[in-house]
């Protein structure tokens, strides 16, 4: 509806433009103007049909609630363990878990890059022994557990998989996800190892192995929620997203499976920012773009080849050092979001997260956010009760334009991989986080407590104080302690041939998995795997980006 049809003298409004966060403009007023050539039956449909715009279950969480997964991991397996224990007493019904930097990147803990970094941003792993630990009384066959690990997704998902067997657990019966999306690694977060295409063919044994093994698992998340985080538009996360989903929907099929062999286990995790309206419309339009990609490019047939499920997380670069109790009102807002979006699982981030790993207290705050959300809101009673809205619908349909627009781009540079090696992707996602960065320091953008409604800080010895969980030096030195005892204890003989087997596999076509967890029931460590690998495959080095 344009400005002139008002019916009344329209009074002076606080901004020249109004736009979303990501920078879309916003119309003073929506209409059914708006959407004069809409077609709801095609566009909307019925929850749990095509295009699944509506939500990809016919009763959504009216049949169930979303998962509560709170990621968590820091320290040793030990202190993890624990506070898995903690936030399943409390409610939670999924476990995810945070790996430290080394174990990301293919390194043990004696590494000599790894000094300093062990148990800091996530629990270290080196061994089935660790990872024993880690789930020690937790039955897998009960739990549904996802995974942040990308480069190294095959060994911790065989780690998983032998502490099960261990445990008299059914493979048949692992429910969770492994988030083996390497493409972002080099998009936006960096925790890669090996080069794009050898990466890429980790990725398709997985699919491949748990296809014959793990039928409940999940078996690549893919993630929109680090291109965000790395200062993305909700378009470009949508479009970068879904056009990682492309690449690894045709390597897959290039190595011989049927679309739906595997597209039934694929998942997807996207950031939930603070701007309520376009991060509903942007989930909304991620699952019916997906849809028609599913059907009009790889002609998938089985109705769940089609749905985009998803994990959200809020968005950890919203959070602030000041006023960190502000980061509740954040997160509340963002999941709130996330489930009017129709998310399958959601992570609520801490308060304390600007300033260092969540504390016990901190975390059970942000899960009893989303128990507030579920139990004492009324937006679970019914499906998708946005649907309809004019602004809603309209913002809708132009992330989903927009998306279109930038996949057709991706495409035309000749697909993803190339897209990336050439830095495009890079620069897009630089360009949005240096035009957000210059409203906020315009104050074109305002971050309450940032850049305006300062308080003072909080001093040491002010009783507001937040509490900081800080990692003791010595959880590195025992690490080291018990990798060295490891390694001295195990059979070696037996270690070093499942390496050389999984070396000379490397060397082939053969599917990278069994050899894999031949090697870690053998006790062979992490970083030992990671290095056979490293032997054949070499190691990726970034484009630079001007």
């Amino acid at each position: 509806m344009s400005d002139t049809k008002t019916k009344s003298a329209t009074p002076a409004e606080r901004k020249e433009r109004f736009t979303t966060l990501s920078g879309l403009p916003v119309d003073r007023l929506y209409t059914e103007e708006n959407l004069a050539s809409w077609d709801p039956e095609s566009a909307l449909g019925y929850p749990g049909e095509f295009p699944f715009t509506r939500g990809i279950y016919p009763t959504m969480y009216r049949g169930r609630l979303w998962t509560m997964r709170q990621y968590a991991g820091f320290g040793s397996a030990v202190e993890s363990n624990q506070r898995y224990r903690y936030l399943l007493s409390k409610g939670q019904v999924g476990l995810s878990v945070a790996f430290d930097l080394p174990t990301q990147i293919g390194m043990d803990s004696d590494h000599s890059l790894a000094l300093g970094e062990v148990g800091k941003v996530g629990v270290a792993i080196d061994s089935l022994e660790d990872m024993e630990t880690l789930f020690d009384g937790i039955p897998l066959e009960k739990v549904s557990t996802s995974m942040t690990i990308n480069a190294t997704a095959a060994i911790l998902l065989c780690l998983y998989v032998a502490v099960a067997k261990r445990q008299g657990a059914s493979p048949q019966k692992l429910s969770g996800t492994v988030q083996n999306d390497i493409l972002k690694e080099y998009i936006a977060r960096g925790t890669y190892i090996y080069p794009v295409r050898p990466a890429m063919r980790i990725v398709t044994d997985i699919f491949s192995w748990c296809r014959d093994h793990l039928p409940k698992w999940n078996t690549i998340s893919i993630s929109g929620y680090h291109i965000r985080e790395a200062g993305s538009t909700a378009v470009q996360e949508v479009a970068f997203t879904l056009a990682d989903g492309i690449a690894y929907v045709q390597a897959a099929l290039d190595a011989g499976l049927r679309v739906d062999e595997f597209a039934p286990q694929l998942s997807f995790f996207f950031n939930a920012h603070n701007d309520l309206l376009e991060e509903i419309a942007k989930y909304r339009a991620a699952r019916r773009l997906w849809a028609k990609i599913m059907v009009e490019r790889f002609g998938a047939k089985d109705p769940r080849s089609l749905m985009l499920r998803f994990h959200a997380q809020t968005a950890g670069s919203s959070l602030t050092a000041q006023q960190p109790e502000n980061n509740i009102v954040r997160v509340a807002i963002q999941a709130l979001a996330a489930v009017l979006g129709g998310c399958q699982s959601l992570h609520t981030n801490s308060l304390d997260e600007a300033l260092a790993l969540p504390t016990e207290d901190a975390a059970l705050i942000a899960l009893r956010t989303q128990q507030i959300l579920a139990n004492e809101t009324g937006v679970a009673n019914t499906v998708d009760p946005v649907a309809g809205s004019y602004a809603i619908e309209s913002l809708t349909n132009e992330i989903e334009s927009g998306a279109r627009e930038y996949i057709k781009k991706v495409e035309s540079l000749g697909g993803m991989l190339r897209a990336i090696e050439a830095g495009f992707v890079q620069g897009e996602i630089q360009k949005a986080a240096y035009e957000f960065q210059r409203a906020v320091e315009n104050k074109e953008q305002i971050v309450v407590g940032v850049n305006d409604f300062v308080a003072p800080s909080a001093g040491e010895n002010d009783d507001r104080a937040i509490p900081i969980l800080r990692i003791d030096a010595e959880i590195e030195r025992s690490q080291i302690a018990r990798l060295n005892a490891l390694r001295a204890k195990r059979d070696s003989a037996r270690a070093q041939s499942a390496l050389a087997e999984l070396q000379r596999r490397a060397t082939t076509t053969e599917n990278l998995l069994p050899a894999i967890l031949a090697a870690v029931e053998a006790y062979a460590t992490v970083g030992e795997i990671s290095d056979a690998l490293r032997r054949v495959f070499g190691e990726y080095q970034e484009s630079v980006v001007i």
